[in-house]
């Protein structure tokens, strides 16, 4: 994210803090809406807890833990984090049973095989897909991802590298019976 974008954000969580007016919120929410929900789908691939109420539940804990936003991280990385732990919650919950959505297979250049992926990365343990899903998906940094999950550096580098080698393998045409 731009330094603009960081100013931007902090201008309208000021705004915010200081009248609670719709309009400041509304654009935050339009900024960080669609990275939001995009992470909150990758992490709940088990099927077991639907993104729009991560999102949604993400939201309310954010609004309520505004004033504590120092800006230490990005607006988007604290989000971020915000969602890792409601999914991780969620997850925890006896008998979620809202289906996950399947994401759209125009998103997917090829669609089998981002079907294919998407199967690959839901059985990867929950670490490894946490960390593939925030750094080769969202984008963050291992420091981010670091400060989001609660791990070392180190930690999120290896299992990145763990996750992909698992991912490859999974996908090699080999291992999926289609050797030429």
């Amino acid at each position: 994210m731009t330094a603009g974008a960081q100013d931007a954000d902090r201008i309208l969580v000021d705004a915010f803090l200081r009248d609670r007016g719709e309009a400041a919120f509304r654009q935050l929410y339009r900024r960080h809406t669609p990275h939001m929900l995009r992470l909150g789908r990758r992490l709940a691939a088990s099927g077991r807890v639907n993104p729009e109420d991560v999102v949604q539940e993400a939201w309310v804990r954010a609004i309520r833990k505004l004033e504590g936003f120092e800006g230490r991280s990005t607006l988007g990385s604290w989000l971020g984090g915000i969602v890792v732990n409601v999914v991780r919650e969620q997850r925890r919950k006896p008998e979620v049973t809202a289906p996950a959505d399947i994401e759209p297979a125009a998103f997917w250049a090829d669609p089998i095989s981002g079907i294919e992926l998407s199967d690959n990365l839901r059985a990867l343990p929950p670490g490894f897909r946490a960390v593939v899903t925030l750094h080769d998906i969202a984008g963050f940094t291992h420091a981010e991802i670091g400060q989001i999950l609660g791990i070392d550096i180190g930690t999120s580098k290896s299992q990145l590298a763990r996750a992909r080698r698992r991912l490859r393998a999974a996908l090699t045409p080999k291992s999926r019976g289609l050797d030429s």
